[in-house]
């Protein structure tokens, strides 16, 4: 037992930058959960939460893969707000159904990607100018275009029910959505079938890798968590649209950085550009993908926010680019690049979610709420360079 306690030290000293902000969730969850009587972890609350952070996740899993190449994108929420506009307008002055409305709005990020992309790669203009000033253009034509009424109310059910409705149950009328406990399931072998893959890979390249002991510890853990979490959503409308989409843009770039030869390539680029290079890695082509997969993002989280609200407003897009670039270092990813992980920046986003939902439940003034939230940035960034000094 004291073997195994030891290997648990050594593992979470080895990789307290990435296990420390599932702690500090964890830490979290509780401290509120008592401090608000369960409120904090009820079902509704937990969905409310998940649904409110959705447009966050998918702007910090783009901005994550901009701040590992050692970039920085500041237009993504203006932008976001824009494009999710630019969808309001088709469907109400236009009649165009949001299944053309919402590729259209995607493909408009992407361009605007592509073009800031060319901006920094091509023509070696600094990432925070052209993003600086990304930011007061789309700031400016989501004026104009909410200018008449300063709000545009979207009537299309379809679209709204992305950011509002949840997946359709297989058996009507139960306590429990049945479909959210088998995609739990579902979720939960994935996981335990990916896991013990990777244990396997890394074997058989002569990898260090958990005792079996821990790695079953691990895995039980792991799989309670999600248990828990299906468990509580299925108690409340089950899974939402969201939360789906949600769930798709984190496998998707999760397989994408992991798994392929790109992700190693933007990982290489981020830790030393120079390096990167002489290894025959194009560092232009890097930086118009993920700029590109940046705007992209940012019109999918303009389109979550929007049809949440079931409006276009003069607002949004406020602070939206602040609140990715903090999920993103809170969840693990270095000010100096090469590090960070787009789970981590999941988990970061809805560290600082749960901390304002937290203390909006317990009715903490807003003035306290920004000064937590700002110190909680500083020890994460803090977190980071002072374990990277350790490293060295």
């Amino acid at each position: 037992m004291m073997t195994l306690f030891q290997e648990l030290r050594h593992l979470l000293k080895k990789n307290i930058r990435e296990y420390g902000m599932y702690i500090a969730l964890l830490v979290i969850v509780i401290a509120f959960g008592l401090a608000t009587d369960g409120l904090f972890i009820s079902p509704r609350n937990i969905s409310t939460l998940l649904n409110q952070t959705g447009y966050i996740m998918v702007l910090a899993v783009g901005m994550t893969l901009i701040i590992v190449c050692q970039y920085i994108d500041l237009s993504v929420g203006y932008l976001a707000g824009f494009s999710g506009a630019i969808a309001a307008i088709l469907m109400t002055q236009y009649g165009v159904s949001e299944w053309v409305a919402i590729p259209v709005v995607m493909i408009f990020g992407l361009i605007v990607g592509i073009f800031n992309g060319f901006l920094v790669g091509q023509l070696g203009i600094p990432a925070y100018v052209v993003s600086l000033a990304g930011m007061f253009i789309w700031r400016g034509l989501l004026l104009m275009a909410t200018n008449k009424t300063g709000t545009i109310i979207i009537p299309n059910k379809g679209f709204n029910a992305i950011g509002n409705g949840f997946i359709p149950d297989i058996v009507e009328n139960n306590e429990f959505h049945v479909l959210t406990l088998i995609i739990g399931a579902l979720g939960i072998l994935i996981y335990i079938i990916s896991a013990i893959r990777n244990r396997q890979s890394k074997i058989r390249y002569g990898f260090e890798v958990l005792s079996k002991p821990l790695f079953i510890i691990k895995l039980i853990f792991i799989s309670f968590i999600i248990g828990l979490l299906s468990w509580i959503i299925a108690d409340y409308n089950g899974l939402s649209w969201t939360v789906i989409i949600c769930l798709l843009v984190v496998g998707i770039y999760h397989f994408i950085t992991q798994k392929t030869t790109l992700g190693r390539h933007i990982y290489a680029m981020g830790g030393n550009r120079n390096a990167a290079q002489l290894a025959g890695i194009s560092v232009k082509k890097i930086t118009f993908i993920i700029f590109a997969s940046m705007g992209m993002l940012s019109a999918v989280s303009g389109i979550l926010y929007t049809s949440r609200l079931q409006s276009a407003t003069t607002t949004a897009g406020t602070m939206f680019e602040l609140d990715a670039i903090a999920s993103a270092f809170v969840g693990g990813a270095s000010a100096s690049g090469g590090v960070g992980k787009v789970t981590g920046s999941i988990v970061g986003a809805l560290v600082m979610a749960a901390l304002t939902n937290g203390m909006n439940l317990m009715g903490v003034d807003i003035s306290y709420q920004y000064a937590i939230r700002g110190a909680v940035l500083v020890l994460a960034v803090f977190f980071d360079v002072t374990t990277r000094k350790r490293g060295k």
